[in-house]
């Protein structure tokens, strides 16, 4: 099951990832199939200062930490969304947060969820209809139970 990573995730599991988003992106590669804009990876190293002054460490562990949480994220190209896809996904967020455009452009093109903690999207997008949404405790239960 492909799943798109909003950056919110991937910077939870990047300051925390021996809790239960470092744990399902770290744990999951044969459960879900994470996949990412691949801006994230330039918002991650913009970053860097902000996450090394929140976490107390070293710009060198976070890098460790983004390496162990990112290593089996597949990031894809903007340029790959096609612009049908573009002009949907702005409707939807247009009212929303126009920052979060890419991620559920990304969840049209590749027909996924995407997993974020953003709560004022996932209301925003689950009231227009979108239902491509999806929580980390929902993806969590959704990996124990495939597990059983």
């Amino acid at each position: 099951m492909k799943i798109i990573v909003d950056a919110n995730i991937v910077f939870s599991g990047i300051l925390n990832s021996n809790g239960k988003i470092g744990d399902l992106l770290i744990n999951s590669k044969n459960h879900f199939n994470f996949i990412a804009p691949e801006f994230l990876r330039y918002e991650i190293k913009d970053k860097y200062s902000k996450l090394r002054s929140i976490a107390g460490i070293s710009i060198e562990q976070i890098m460790e930490a983004e390496y162990q949480v990112c290593k089996d994220v597949t990031f894809i190209s903007e340029e790959q969304i096609g612009q049908k896809f573009w002009k949907e996904a702005y409707d939807l967020v247009n009212d929303i947060d126009t920052k979060d455009i890419q991620y559920v452009a990304y969840a049209r093109q590749f027909k996924c969820k995407i997993w974020s903690g953003d709560k004022k999207l996932f209301k925003g997008l689950k009231a227009k209809g979108f239902v491509n949404i999806i929580t980390t405790n929902d993806l969590f239960e959704l990996r124990n139970n495939r597990l059983k």
